[in-house]
């Protein structure tokens, strides 16, 4: 079951996610920095670059936008979208020019360098899918394994949506009755209707750009995501939270001091060294690459046999190390050091054993190999966007 705490302060605000009385995520957001993912917004071509094949879009923000020609035209797979498709037969001056008016959705939020990479492929969430309306294809969470459920929640969303459009079948979805998925399809269906109105009014009265619809930041994003998946409680201390969420009010409880519940102030300082159970350590370090992560015996001695000692500290860093990176929410490229294994099982035990860890964490993760050197590469997508 999941808890979401949610403390608002002056100046930033926190949200806990704790899975079966245990911190799990943890996000913490300036409030003058509110993120930007998955907002939506009708905004105005400012110029091409040719040789990038990309576009600056001013969406009202203080940072202009960036989008990728792979980001406009349609996706080629419904696996892979565009990331293998060959944009060097198209040009983009060609399909948008200064000035045009372009809908589109922020896809990673900006930095102290950059602003934010938007798409054209829009995603309306909902609890129990995703609306895709320039997307044709309908698919279903990795997560639901039962063959003959996935036939027959693709079949029911097939034959409610409008020809062109497309959905992710979430995880939540599993478990529920098909009328239900279908209710949630036809409200997400009236709501980008809503959004394309709103656009269109924009457009006559020449008013972009102009943010058409909020995200509600990390609040609304991962309350969006766990409202549907054994949520038991959300517990905030802002009055305004609680009434914008009225939908949920049932579960929503106002209260002060709500980091103390379930331990959860305690837990919530992230060092670079963490120490494990058997006396070993792990050290975390981001780079802007990548994140690096080292495996260290520390002060554990463990028995005569060298190989079974080192398995046993490499054993219990791999639990805690995928804990670490689903707490801090850690993406991109993962590296890892563990202590030298040189039995090729040993290593198959512990990349195995870190996959079984990974089941519980809510992003998708990809376990490559151990290297020549003996690194195992990991690579993860944010919860949120970066």
């Amino acid at each position: 079951m999941y808890n979401i705490l949610i403390d608002k302060q002056k100046e930033n605000t926190i949200v806990a996610v704790v899975q079966d009385g245990e911190l799990v995520e943890l996000y913490n957001e300036k409030n003058a920095e509110k993120r930007l993912e998955g907002n939506i917004y009708l905004g105005k071509i400012k110029n091409i670059i040719p040789g990038m094949q990309s576009a600056f879009i001013d969406i009202g923000e203080e940072k202009n936008a960036l989008v990728h020609i792979k980001d406009i035209i349609p996706k080629a797979s419904n696996v892979t979208g565009n990331v293998f498709e060959d944009t060097s037969k198209y040009d983009i001056s060609k399909i948008v020019k200064p000035g045009d008016e372009i809908l589109v959705q922020v896809k990673r939020d900006c930095n102290e360098q950059k602003g934010p990479r938007v798409t054209k492929d829009i995603k309306i969430n909902g609890k129990l899918i995703i609306l895709m309306p320039y997307s044709n294809f309908i698919t279903v969470s990795q997560k639901i394994e039962d063959k003959e459920k996935i036939n027959e929640l693709k079949e029911a969303i097939k034959k409610e949506l409008p020809e062109g459009y497309g959905a992710i079948i979430r995880t939540a979805a599993e478990g529920k009755k098909t009328e239900e998925i279908i209710n949630e399809t036809h409200l997400l269906l009236t709501f980008w209707n809503n959004i394309l109105e709103r656009a269109n009014e924009i457009r006559d009265k020449n008013l972009s750009p102009v943010k058409i619809y909020d995200n509600d930041g990390i609040v609304g994003k991962i309350i969006t995501d766990l409202a549907e998946n054994n949520l038991e409680k959300i517990y905030t201390n802002n009055k305004e939270i609680a009434e914008h969420f009225e939908n949920l009010k049932d579960k929503i409880v106002v209260q002060k001091n709500v980091l103390e519940k379930f331990d959860v102030k305690n837990k919530m300082k992230l060092e670079r060294k963490i120490w494990l159970n058997c006396g070993g350590f792990i050290t975390i370090d981001k780079t802007e690459a990548l994140t690096a992560i080292d495996v260290n015996s520390g002060k554990f001695t463990g028995n005569k046999n060298l190989e079974k000692t080192v398995l046993k500290v490499n054993k219990e860093a791999t639990k805690e190390i995928a804990k670490q990176i689903r707490l801090r929410d850690i993406g991109g490229i993962i590296i890892i050091d563990y202590i030298d294994m040189e039995d090729e099982k040993d290593k198959e035990d512990i990349r195995n054993y870190i996959i079984e860890c990974f089941k519980s964490d809510r992003s998708k993760v990809q376990v490559l190999e151990f290297t020549k050197l003996g690194l195992l590469e990991i690579t993860r997508k944010h919860i949120l966007g970066r």
